[in-house]
């Protein structure tokens, strides 16, 4: 797998990268392969890696009295990390797992500082990383306070087209803050025509 060419992509779907900082980002990238189920992160665990997924998908999620509520999805070419814990370094107030077979890049929380101290760039392709992510977070928020549940499910389909292949729906009801039964419900509603 060519390195140079992955990361490349990451600075032209986010910030580009120059070549120095682009070798130096290399260097400190770990490539790994996890198993689907693979929990890399739990509740109350202290963690300072982050992930950037080459080949698979995961999620983030919470269990609030035993039940699994899934927070967040992530696919190719994006990252995962518990953000409370990796920028806080505060227990982790989630667990991430692998949803599919995955191949990634791991890379240290300290990396992160020591490249964005040294290159700007690098600092500003955090920004846009995290920057994405909470704006992502935020939409989620209002999508679940202030939208039907066959509109929050549209969304999810529109921004992820075949999602329903890659995380299970039980997975997807918990996102969209609604139970199985309402989800497959909206799911057998005939679709309308397109002309």
């Amino acid at each position: 797998m060519n390195l140079e060419k992955i990361v490349n992509k990451i600075g032209e779907i986010y910030s580009p990268l120059s070549i120095k900082c682009q070798k130096e980002f290399i260097s400190n990238l770990e490539m790994v392969t996890f198993n689907k189920g693979e929990v890399v992160v739990r509740e109350g665990q202290y963690s300072e890696k982050a992930y950037l997924i080459i080949k698979g998908c995961a999620r983030a999620y919470y269990l609030k009295d035993g039940k699994d509520i899934s927070d967040w999805f992530t696919f190719e070419n994006q990252f995962i990390a518990s953000i409370v814990s990796f920028f806080g370094n505060v227990p982790s107030p989630h667990y991430i797992e692998f949803v599919e077979d995955s191949i990634v890049l791991k890379f240290s929380k300290n990396t992160v500082d020591i490249l964005s101290k040294k290159h700007h760039d690098f600092e500003r392709l955090i920004r846009e990383v995290v920057t994405e992510t909470m704006l992502g977070l935020c939409e989620r928020l209002h999508t679940i306070q202030f939208t039907k549940a066959d509109e929050r499910y549209r969304l999810l389909i529109n921004i992820y087209p075949d999602i329903t292949q890659r995380i299970p729906l039980t997975h997807i009801a918990s996102y969209l803050g609604i139970t199985l039964e309402t989800l497959s419900r909206i799911r057998s509603q005939k679709k309308p025509n397109l002309i």
